[in-house]
């Protein structure tokens, strides 16, 4: 069975995370049944990470095998024909080997935050971004996120409910910066590594947010690391202003990339 890799966009918002499941509507859900649509069957993709709860995709990857052998121009346009309405978007697809997996070939997955700096509600960026009230220092975030960088035992930033097996990880760039937003200044957290835990990148943001305002130091996030106790970490942001926003493979699955 011919194997297709699609990169898919996404809006979080009307949508119990990226899985599949049986009572909530769900990306995965969305895509399934879009393919059942094209060739009717019982269809099962697999995603490169499993996005929570309002949580939103640029640059999400999944495949499928099709029975039919589509040219992979048309299986997308065919793909967001069936999506619609909903706010799912097919925008690249490529015919893979059948042993290339979209979870398992990835070397790296990069996610972005937003957090909104303004008082009043925000209007077009609601629900795609973390909104707040007061200003935040940029310089003294990054030095905590420094101590972050590297080999980590990254217990006090895993969910409870986290079901990876080891809590070790390498967290190969955290990177932060003032933005001018269409609807006023934003800070945007820019964190890469080959794999994270559940939450790690929510917990990550909601601890530096509070450096950023004052209330930690650095010196507090690298302590709170070391302790190794989910107690130690700071509040867990919304999960509406983070996207996961690239997938890396060791070569490139689309043109242009």
């Amino acid at each position: 069975m011919p194997r297709y890799a699609l990169k898919v966009e996404y809006h979080g918002a009307p949508f119990a995370g990226w899985q599949r499941q049986k009572d909530q509507p769900s990306v995965q859900g969305a895509i399934e049944d879009a393919l059942a649509r094209l060739e009717p069957r019982d269809h099962t993709i697999a995603a490169a990470g499993r996005t929570d709860t309002g949580v939103h995709g640029l640059g999400q990857v999944a495949h499928c095998d099709m029975v039919k052998d589509w040219a992979p121009f048309r299986l997308s346009e065919a793909l967001n024909f069936h999506l619609k309405p909903l706010p799912v978007a097919i925008v690249d697809c490529a015919q893979v080997d059948e042993d290339w997996h979209a979870r398992f070939s990835a070397i790296e997955r990069q996610y972005l935050f937003r957090i909104l700096m303004r008082r009043a509600p925000a209007t077009h960026d609601a629900g795609q971004v973390w909104q707040i009230n007061h200003q935040l220092d940029v310089d003294a975030m990054q030095e905590a996120a420094n101590h972050l960088l590297g080999l980590h035992d990254f217990t006090t930033f895993r969910s409870s409910i986290c079901q990876a097996q080891s809590p070790v990880k390498t967290l190969d760039e955290l990177r932060i910066e003032a933005v001018d937003g269409f609807s006023g200044p934003e800070i945007h957290f820019h964190v890469r590594a080959r794999s994270f835990l559940h939450n790690q990148v929510r917990s990550f943001v909601g601890t530096l947010e509070r450096v950023g305002a004052g209330a930690w130091t650095p010196e507090d996030v690298r302590t709170a690391l070391q302790s190794c106790d989910r107690a130690a970490c700071g509040p867990v942001c919304p999960g509406h202003g983070l996207y996961l926003a690239r997938v890396g493979y060791p070569e490139p699955v689309f043109a242009g990339q």
